[in-house]
């Protein structure tokens, strides 16, 4: 007999093939968060915030003497659960970005100094499928992957000033994106959750519109494929489920 040969289950004994990680998950009771027919809402809030202490900032082909700004976010979510640990839904919300700064381009050789603003609003919208796996045996802590599309609408406008001329332009962008967005969940009151979840993938295409000093148009199609994790942009939500 071969040495690799399977040995035949015994009587009464049914064979056991190897399952992967959903067959390895456990199952979910009725009355847990994340089962069927329940519905789950959360907002989320962010602020990127900077600003220079003095000295100026050497950047690789000039120097930011001083500078400032933000980029904030808010939006709302909600959804509901077609079946056990599977929802689907949407994202909503609103994004603002300005910054004022006063830099130096090519020092050495150039002299070139610019003073400039700018501000921009956004709007988005973005449908999800959101798949919970209950990997422990635990009604505290699930993993997550939410699989979702997005369509966004910005505008706005900057303005340059070298000391001699002042330049202003406008823009328009429209915006669609495919993003994989793996994260966990912890449960820390009854039906009160905290998310946090990180970008794995992203596809995005997006067409911007410019006009230069109420003068000259133009119109720009760009498309961006993103396969890495960047850890220091962590997304943070606040998650009721009904």
């Amino acid at each position: 007999m071969s040495a690799f040969a399977q040995e035949e289950p015994k009587k009464g004994e049914t064979s056991k093939k190897p399952g992967g990680l959903l067959d390895a998950l456990y199952p979910v009771s009725q009355d847990e968060a994340i089962a069927k027919g329940r519905i789950l809402g959360g907002a989320t809030l962010s602020l990127i915030q900077g600003t220079t202490d003095g000295d100026a900032l050497n950047i690789l082909i000039g120097d930011i003497y001083e500078g400032e700004g933000y980029t904030f976010t808010a939006e709302l979510f909600g959804g509901y659960f077609i079946r056990n640990a599977m929802a689907v839904g949407a994202h909503a919300g609103y994004s603002r970005t300005w910054f004022d700064i006063d830099f130096s381009l090519l020092e050495d050789l150039m002299d070139h100094s610019e003073h400039r603003k700018y501000v921009s609003n956004g709007f988005f919208v973005r449908p999800f499928l959101k798949n919970y796996l209950k990997v422990f045996d635990s009604r505290f802590i699930y993993f997550f992957n939410e699989t979702s599309i997005g369509l966004e609408y910005s505008y706005g406008i900057s303005q340059t000033d070298d000391g001699e001329d002042m330049d202003k332009s406008r823009h328009r962008k429209w915006s669609i994106d495919v993003g994989l967005n793996p994260g966990l969940c912890i449960m820390v009151l009854n039906r009160f959750a905290f998310e946090t979840s990180v970008g794995l993938l992203g596809l995005s295409t997006s067409i911007m519109e410019v006009e230069e000093n109420d003068e000259s148009h133009s119109e720009f199609v760009y498309n961006i494929v993103n396969f890495t994790i960047n850890l220091l942009a962590l997304d943070f939500s606040l998650v009721y489920f009904f």
